[in-house]
């Protein structure tokens, strides 16, 4: 598994925790930073899932904004927590990182749904999100 993929999978452990859990995003964060400091088999993906998180957490309001858009159907308090997370990994990535390709972006996001979601989730994020993709401005 690769650096990147370990950091999304602790930044959707984060989004997911909080969601959940119903605690902030902050608590969340340090709760996994001290597990980062005391694991340093954690702290390689740390910085990166660090980044992931912050991101969202900086553009949430465009970010939620765009899964409501695109999501026909869908509401966000509808979708399982876990597809929420998801998707806001995948569109901070396709919209705010230039560093990882969209198609990257979108089929880490699927290949998590297939293995944590139910069986309809990876071809919603996948839809939903190369609909983002073909949309981003650039694109």
């Amino acid at each position: 598994m690769s650096a990147r993929t370990k950091a999304r999978k602790r930044a959707l452990d984060i989004l997911y925790s909080a969601d959940m859990r119903q605690i902030s995003i902050d608590d969340a964060i340090a709760a996994e930073a001290a597990r980062a400091v005391s694991e340093p088999a954690r702290a390689a993906s740390w910085l990166y899932a660090r980044e992931i998180v912050d991101g969202i957490v900086d553009n949430k309001a465009d970010i939620d904004e765009m899964i409501e858009t695109y999501a026909v159907g869908w509401t966000l308090a509808r979708m399982p927590a876990i597809d929420r997370a998801l998707l806001r990994i995948g569109i901070w990535e396709i919209m705010y990182n230039d560093d990882v390709p969209d198609a990257v972006a979108i089929s880490e996001a699927v290949e998590a749904a297939t293995v944590l979601s139910t069986d309809d989730s990876a071809g919603f994020i996948n839809g939903l999100l190369a609909k983002i993709s073909q949309v981003k401005p650039g694109a």
